[in-house]
């Protein structure tokens, strides 16, 4: 299951450097280091006695020779305080560690092993405070043997891991590894979140994230102003339109559908009824003539338009009340598609444009057309693609570079919304905000559930939601949706699930 932070952690997500910044602005208002790393080593003893299976008395902590081995050090002597039977494991020499981490390691006057030799067959449980998110390099040598042999100890004994701040070998703005990482069961870190926590396969080498307070300056955040955030309602809740007596359905938006084929028209409406049920006043098909009546055989409350190729799409689209639309959905690849995407984007009365799946790779090898096309437009442009579509669209990807980053680039390289999608889907805009979305359950990957939240980021924007917010909105109903119905959910199972989610949005409001 998905971690559920949405509503228990604040929403801003820092990087590396902005976590190292502000641990420096703090220091420099008058807070001395030590206090802090002896509140984060209170935390992860704390976190360690929770972790402890019951009846274990026996923990080794693996001690790394910079801050985040200091703060193994202060858990040390607590823990042993606790009663708990303690070894700590250096990683280097003990004469060498400089700073906090020397004073909590003076302090620390239990069993002290090399972590290469230490005893890990009578653990319990072992702790990880080897290195912290910002690693510089790959590990290798004695670290690499290191991690190496205590995830082999983890896979066989099935005794808990616990990581400090992220697992080691784990880079905290990518969430990749970098060449190992420890495999953790539980991981705490401090202040905020960092997008390897909740980037994979960060999240899934985490295991169980626990975030703890300790005493950073109240003003950090405002001095860091940090531009990544954790998608969840309070991000976009204020831009939800709130309806009254007054409300009519053309206040709510009128979105519009680009039907396939008659061999492949389940897509687009997927996606109509994503619209609607988001929240969209009206919702019209427009659909190819030849598939005018398998399309009519299905719909009820969304309308049909018949349109067979640009041309007509651009007459369609005169109608300025139809302020939102979707292409790509079962709308096939090639020029046809193309086309009707360029004229959407060429359109004079301008609607705010989801453009998905066929429509994506229709722009293979264009996206300098795509970027120039979308630089004309005053609403919001919104890319939605899957990792393989992505590459299509961007060229192949080196994914060590990191899914944020990726989206970034590419937001701001097209001028659209990204949706780069996943179990980690992250949304970036052009100027440089971006959200990461953890509530993704595996059922979720399932044919057709793209199509839906292509509809849903449509339903949404025809109800005058920003870009950005619609889209965060979105992807996090989408997956509150998936949990909500539970495994053996297919795509037509999501939009009845909105109203229920909905509901509890709503009453939070």
């Amino acid at each position: 299951m998905p971690h559920d932070w949405s509503m228990q952690y604040a929403q801003e997500i820092l990087t590396n450097a902005e976590m190292a910044e502000s641990d420096r602005f703090t220091i420099a208002r008058g807070t001395p280091g030590i206090p802090l790393m002896e509140r984060a080593g209170a935390a992860v003893a704390d976190a360690a006695r929770q972790a402890m299976p019951s009846g274990g008395k026996t923990i080794v902590i693996l001690c790394g020779p910079g801050n985040n081995g200091g703060d193994g050090f202060v858990a040390a002597r607590l823990l042993r305080d606790m009663g708990f039977s303690v070894t700590a494991g250096l990683l280097g020499q003990r004469e060498k560690l400089a700073g906090d981490a020397a004073l909590a390691a003076q302090a620390w006057t239990g069993r002290t092993a090399s972590a290469a030799l230490v005893d890990l067959d009578s653990a319990d449980l072992v702790i990880d405070a080897l290195f912290g998110a910002g690693l510089s390099r790959d590990i290798d040598g004695r670290a690499r043997a290191i991690i190496e042999r205590l995830n082999f100890w983890r896979n066989l004994t099935r005794k808990p891991v616990l990581a400090v701040d992220v697992p080691s070998g784990l880079d905290g703005d990518t969430g990749q590894a970098r060449g190992i990482a420890v495999e953790a069961d539980v991981t705490i870190t401090f202040f905020r979140l960092k997008p390897g926590h909740l980037l994979l396969p960060g999240r899934k080498l985490c295991g169980r994230t626990l975030l703890e307070p300790i005493g950073t300056h109240p003003q950090a955040l405002e001095y860091i102003a940090p531009k990544t955030v954790l998608n969840a309602p309070p991000v976009w809740r204020a831009w939800l339109q709130q309806t009254d007596a007054s409300s009519h359905k053309y206040v709510r938006g009128h979105a519009l559908v680009i039907s396939g084929p008659m061999h492949q028209t389940g897509g687009a409406r997927l996606s109509a009824m994503g619209a609607l049920r988001a929240g969209a006043g009206l919702v019209t098909l427009s659909s190819p003539r030849e598939a005018l009546g398998v399309n009519a055989a299905h719909l009820t409350a969304i309308m049909l338009t018949p349109c067979d190729d640009a041309q007509e799409l651009a007459t369609i689209l005169y109608d300025a009340r139809k302020n939102a639309l979707v292409i790509g959905p079962g709308a096939g690849v090639g020029e046809n598609t193309f086309a009707l995407a360029e004229a959407a984007l060429s359109a004079a009365t301008a609607p705010s444009i989801v453009l998905d799946a066929d429509a994506l790779t229709s722009f293979a090898g264009k996206t300098e057309a795509l970027a120039h096309l979308i630089a004309t437009r005053k609403r919001p442009v919104v890319l939605t693609p899957h990792e393989g579509e992505f590459a299509r669209l961007f060229g192949p990807q080196d994914v060590t570079r990191g899914k944020l980053a990726r989206a970034r680039e590419a937001a701001a390289q097209t001028g659209a919304i990204m949706v780069l999608k996943g179990a980690d889907t992250v949304v970036a805009e052009p100027q440089g905000r971006a959200a990461i979305a953890c509530n993704a359950p595996p059922w979720l990957a399932t044919a057709g559930s793209g199509d839906v939240l292509a509809g849903m980021i449509a339903g949404l924007l025809a109800q005058g939601m920003p870009g950005f917010e619609a889209a965060c909105a979105a992807v996090w109903l989408h997956g509150e949706a998936a949990i909500k119905f539970g495994p053996g959910l297919i795509a037509e199972d999501l939009p009845a699930m909105l109203p229920q989610i909905w509901g509890k949005i709503l009453a939070q409001a």
